[in-house]
């Protein structure tokens, strides 16, 4: 039985090209147990064990860095490893989301502009990242994924046209206000109704995004005035008469 494999010969044994096991020989991460009187490479069975678990690991996502310094640890432990990388990997689907929904939402800002200068748009890069950050400290991971399924549900033209609801919605209570007419008024009841079914159409009465909505609009209500363009305070005040009303009835 043979006890010993050249470079070449571990090389298509494995698949592997021989410019690969010299990589990993000169990074330490699967050196040759000997050298033979001429200097050549010998690999013995142990090297192909330790070559076999570098490929199993290489196989997970593992990169060399990661593999060399899990091999070396003397508590090595293929299961704490595993569970580390998918850590690692969570971590890694978390910040992709998050930047696919800070492209979403500038892409939906630029969509609407034919041409747009740069200084909108670092705004509008400003503007979101900002309701991104918003978001991950009133929001759980959960209730961001759920908010992520339901954009997706929605859609992009189905989001742009409640975006645009809210600003009708936003003008139209605002013009009541300024008229003078009481929260009690049918119009502005009717507008109070209009109002709750965006909220909805957002939370999908999901009673943790809606405390995490409520939270935030209550602690950040300047920011998001000053970065959103949200209308005055005293209009939230307005209509939250009108939606006191209709619970009563």
């Amino acid at each position: 039985m043979q006890s010993s494999w050249k470079v070449g010969e571990l090389a298509s044994l494995t698949g592997l090209t021989v410019r690969t096991l010299h990589h990993y020989d000169e990074i330490g991460i699967l050196k040759p147990s000997e050298y033979s009187s001429s200097g050549h490479r010998l690999y013995r069975e142990e090297d192909i064990i330790r070559l076999q678990q570098i490929l199993s690991l290489k196989q997970l996502g593992f990169s060399l860095e990661e593999i060399k310094d899990c091999l070396q640890n003397p508590d090595f432990s293929p299961a704490k490893a595993i569970k580390a990388h998918v850590d690692k990997l969570n971590q890694q689907i978390e910040l992709q989301q998050q930047l696919t929904r800070l492209l979403a939402g500038i892409y939906i800002h630029l969509k609407a502009e034919e041409k747009v200068e740069i200084d909108d748009l670092m705004k509008t890069i400003e503007v979101t990242k900002m309701s991104e950050e918003l978001f991950n400290q009133y929001y759980t991971k959960e209730q961001r994924q759920y908010l992520d399924e339901r954009a997706q549900m929605l859609g992009e033209e189905e989001i742009e046209r409640v975006q645009k609801d809210w600003q009708d919605l936003f003008a139209a209570v605002q013009t009541e206000m300024d008229k003078g007419t009481e929260p009690t008024d049918e119009k502005v009841l009717a507008l109070a109704k209009r109002w709750s079914e965006l909220v909805e159409s957002f939370t999908g009465e999901n009673s943790g995004v809606i405390n995490g909505l409520n939270n935030m609009v209550q602690a950040e209500y300047p920011t998001m005035q000053q970065q959103f363009g949200f209308p005055d305070a005293r209009l939230f005040e307005y209509i939250g008469k009108a939606q006191a009303v209709i619970s009563q009835i």
